[in-house]
């Protein structure tokens, strides 16, 4: 959302973007049309394209959801690089329940269909390839990088310009690992800012037994979410959040719960089609705020090619607990609407990880706070560019794949117009722009 970028501006907290949704939205378009994205316009976010295809079919569940809910929640369907029509060579969704981990028919975009077009366009990927320093020269440019084959055979290449896109974790571990006696903390690291403000997006949850059958288990595994607590005057207090409602099919975790409990026969037949067919569940997804202290480090444990693990630091905050604490107001009254029984919250102080890693390597214009500039270079090393979800400053309250992608995009542009020798328009800061 626009506000996402200026948290700081509007409501002292975290920090402001370098750069402005508008000056972004071009690139989620295009990675939208590069991924084949459904969606439907009513998710808060503003376009000046429509998504290249119309939302997935809504599954029975969400339906329900949907009316029920109506007018107190507006319940809208989830964003995602998922076919709804054939598009790309690609089928369309078919209604397979295991989007995680893996679509079985390819309707559902990922990293290995990325790969193939890059290798359809003369990329030459190096398999088993185990990187482990990047070089640099007496002007701090980066020269070569080295890595190690399956048999810890070392080796080394060369290039002009070095992009490291290894993810919020592994890529400040090797910035960590080159070491020299020029950067004896590591590369682009010369004011202890690599590894620093780790982010993700903490969840709690609420499952209940609706008064109904819904059956969850057809269609995408996370199709709908309430938006409504995505922005507000609230920030200024509490994280936002998303909810977000699983499909994911219950007899699995039913079966398991119902034998560890013993239950056999007719009354776990009874059971488990009660289980499979009324129960829902509903998770938060919440802002955690860049602070210094949540970090990647080295390890003093070493992995099997004898390198030194990242090591995590990491806590929730009062920021986000509060708003943990708010939700609950919402988990309830959702409860209610569906007529909810047997409600289990999850554990009180626990909060579920969802793999969204952002930050350890942020941008923006200040080198004492931050690791690469808008672009991506890194400030210390002008031929070294830093991408994924970890350039990311602030984590919002959606998944943060589509903002990496559209940040690498933006720049990925930059580089091939300072290779071409043609400018690029200056980024403006986010408080700038309307």
């Amino acid at each position: 959302m626009p506000n996402d970028f200026r948290i700081h501006s509007l409501y002292g907290v975290g920090v402001d973007w370098p750069f402005g949704y508008d000056e972004l939205e071009p690139y989620y378009q295009e990675a939208e049309e590069i991924m084949g994205v459904s969606g439907a316009p009513n998710t808060g976010s503003p376009r000046t394209k429509p998504f290249p295809m119309q939302p997935v079919a809504e599954p029975w569940a969400m339906q329900r959801l949907r009316e029920r809910l109506a007018p107190v929640y507006p319940v809208v369907g989830n964003t995602t690089a998922r076919n709804s029509r054939s598009y790309d060579g690609r089928p369309p969704c078919c209604g397979n329940n295991s989007c995680q981990p893996i679509c079985p028919i390819d309707a559902q975009y990922h990293g290995g269909l990325a790969v193939d077009a890059a290798l359809a366009a003369g990329a030459k990927l190096q398999a088993n390839a185990n990187v482990f320093k990047l070089e640099h020269d007496g002007a701090a440019r980066i020269t070569a990088v080295h890595y190690y084959d399956p048999d810890k055979v070392a080796h080394r290449v060369t290039g002009k310009t070095f992009i490291v896109a290894a993810n919020g974790i592994e890529s400040p571990r090797l910035l960590l690992l080159s070491q020299s006696a020029k950067f004896p903390q590591g590369l682009a690291n010369s004011r202890d800012m690599v590894g620093r403000h780790l982010m993700d997006h903490p969840s709690t949850s609420l499952t209940f037994d609706a008064d109904e059958d819904v059956w969850l288990g057809r269609g995408p595994q996370s199709p709908s979410s309430i938006n409504t607590m995505r922005d507000g005057e609230f920030r200024a207090r509490h994280a936002p959040y998303r909810l977000d409602f699983t499909n994911i099919s219950r007899v699995d975790g039913a079966t398991r719960a119902l034998l560890a409990e013993g239950i056999y026969g007719a009354e776990f037949e009874r059971r488990l089609r009660h289980s499979a067919a009324r129960e829902m569940n509903v998770k938060n997804v919440l802002e955690v705020l860049p602070d210094p202290r949540h970090r990647i480090t080295l390890s003093d444990q070493k992995d099997a090619l004898g390198l030194p693990k990242p090591q995590t630091h990491y806590s929730i905050d009062d920021y986000t607990r509060a708003g943990h604490v708010r939700s609950q107001q919402d988990f309830k009254r959702i409860a209610e609407l569906m007529g909810g029984t047997n409600l289990r919250f999850s554990k009180d102080g626990d909060f579920a990880n969802n793999q969204h890693i952002c930050g350890t390597l942020s941008m923006g214009t200040d080198p004492a706070v931050s690791v690469c500039d808008p672009w991506g270079r890194a400030h210390d090393h002008d031929n070294l560019y830093l991408a994924s979800t970890g350039v990311l400053p602030t984590s919002s309250t959606c998944n943060s794949t589509l903002n990496g992608i559209a940040v690498a995009l933006r720049s990925a542009q930059h580089i091939l117009s300072q290779q071409a020798g043609q400018p690029m328009p200056q980024a403006r800061p986010a408080s700038e722009r309307s």
